[in-house]
């Protein structure tokens, strides 16, 4: 009996699951701050090299709802160990690669094979813990999904800088064939149920061609002015039109490849709602705080990433802590708390300036860490507890996907409200202020400036202001968006007991 199975050494494949998962994550970010390098390398401008981080996620965007037919099609242990292998050799590609097309292309390849890594480990997690311990299981998990993302342009950096941008590709080759290895003795003896299920073509086309598109409008829209450029207007509606198709088919096809009823359960679609919010949110945080401390308060990248990086000190320290007795706690109140953090550190970041210092901005980083700790095991714990053992790897892989959508639309909105208020903002001040202004005359004198030097130092600095005020006011609008979660966390039904994966029930 499967639901029976406990690995030989259960921590050491908790290590093997859990190192695949940090990989995958960790490649989310780790090119970013790699991009200016592999582009000259490569030959090509900075803004082409973003389709590094496009195709990637893209693909990943693509596989992530098809776990749920590859399980059923493979069985949870094989799926695993295909990815984590298919992903490693992907990596040595892409640290190969001697051409931009040729990166992409394999970047892609790497991001298909990862799409199904995060759920399955999600599914398989759950099922070799008893079911006292399944919350310490989802908390270790939170624990690296919010520590990878955070290391990866720091160790990005620093790789880079000392070595070459290759290598970023090619460590993952060594940890990827020791997960492998490791899962697949530990789980030899776990019985797998595998079926043919008929493949929905038409799902399948629509789903890459509908999110294909959507992340190509999400990733491109700004640079091209959005809705002015006849191209973004056709690949929108493209988009619309494949995804319209998509959900009609799926919703009412006998065998979907996404299977959208999940959503009928209440407690799944409330927490998945939760998680896509709260995940778009929290992702907005990162990819905003490390941007403005270079752009507005010229720090470099790496000093960017070192301020950056005490939000992942707590939920380091506290996971075993929240896993252990989480249980014993209702997690809408975990949920309520962690939100509570978060909406409180972004109201925070609303009234920063421009003159801050590094510990400051440090300091509410680590105090996020505490929201941090508290979010991702018990909406996911949440999400999952009214799913049969069955339907746990495609709901671990909708929520996934949802979120990874949400997390596009979240990077593009901030970015596009942070540009398009500075700009509002700098209009306003530009108003008001003025070589002639006797303020703006004893600020130019004080610093020994004059003619048309002072004019273009009055310029940056009131471009400066514009971007600081922006960027108060997007943070205050994340700090209402963590609030309201906790009206919508509290629509969820006890009991939150995650089940076991799909063997348990054979």
């Amino acid at each position: 009996m499967s639901q029976d199975f406990r690995p030989p050494n259960l921590a050491l494949t908790t290590i093997g699951l859990s190192l695949a998962t940090f990989m995958q994550v960790l490649d989310t970010t780790i090119a970013n701050v790699s991009l200016p390098t592999i582009a000259g390398n490569l030959g090509v401008s900075v803004n082409q090299s973003t389709w590094v981080i496009t195709s990637f996620a893209v693909s990943t965007a693509i596989a992530l709802p098809l776990t749920g037919f590859l399980t059923r099609r493979f069985g949870e242990v094989r799926l695993f160990i295909w990815s984590t292998l298919l992903f490693s050799i992907a990596s040595f590609l892409c640290g190969l690669a001697q051409s931009m097309p040729m990166l992409i292309l394999f970047r892609a390849l790497q991001g298909a094979v990862a799409g199904p890594m995060y759920p399955i480990t999600q599914s398989l997690l759950i099922s070799i813990y008893p079911p006292a311990k399944r919350g310490m299981a989802l908390a270790l998990l939170a624990m690296v999904t919010v520590v990878a993302p955070i290391a990866g342009p720091i160790l990005g950096g620093w790789i880079t800088d000392n070595y070459s941008w290759p290598w970023i590709f090619f460590i993952n080759v060594p940890i990827g064939i020791f997960a492998s290895m490791v899962v697949g003795n530990q789980m030899r003896g776990r019985a797998d149920v595998t079926s043919r299920p008929k493949v929905d073509y038409v799902g399948l086309i629509t789903l890459i061609v509908g999110v294909g598109a959507l992340q190509i409008v999400l990733d491109k829209g700004n640079d091209e002015d959005w809705f002015s450029s006849p191209f973004i207007v056709i690949t929108t509606i493209v988009s619309v039109v494949a995804l319209a198709v998509f959900l009609i088919w799926e919703l009412t096809d006998d065998e979907p490849i996404v299977n959208l009823r999940l959503l009928r359960h209440h407690n799944f679609r409330v927490g998945t709602i939760a998680l896509v919010l709260a995940y778009a949110a929290f992702f907005a945080i990162g990819l905003l705080v490390p941007q403005w401390l270079q752009r507005n308060i010229g720090y470099t990248s790496t000093w960017a990433g070192f301020a950056a990086a005490p939000l992942g000190v707590l939920p380091v320290m506290l996971t075993f802590i929240v896993g252990k007795y989480a249980n014993r706690t209702d997690m809408r109140l975990l949920a309520s708390c962690a939100f509570l953090v978060m909406g409180t550190t972004c109201f925070m970041r609303s009234n920063f300036f421009v003159q801050i210092d590094f510990w400051h901005v440090a300091g509410v980083q680590l105090f996020q860490g505490l929201g941090v700790a508290l979010f991702f095991m018990p909406v996911t714990t949440i999400l999952l507890s009214d799913l049969r053992p069955n339907e746990i790897a495609s709901g671990g892989g909708l929520a996934t996907f949802l979120r990874t959508l949400g997390a596009s639309f979240s990077a593009s909105l901030t970015t596009f409200l942070w540009d398009h208020r500075a700009i509002v903002h700098h209009a306003h001040l530009a108003e008001h202020i003025t070589p002639y202004d006797p303020s703006a005359q004893a600020t130019l004198q004080g610093v020994g400036v004059q003619g048309q030097s002072a004019n273009v130092l009055l310029d940056q600095l009131i471009t400066q202001q514009g971007y600081q005020i922006s960027f108060n006011e997007v943070f205050h609008m994340l700090g209402w968006v963590f609030l309201s979660l906790i009206v919508v966390v509290w629509l969820a039904k006890p009991p939150f007991s995650a089940k076991a994966g799909p063997g348990s029930d054979h």
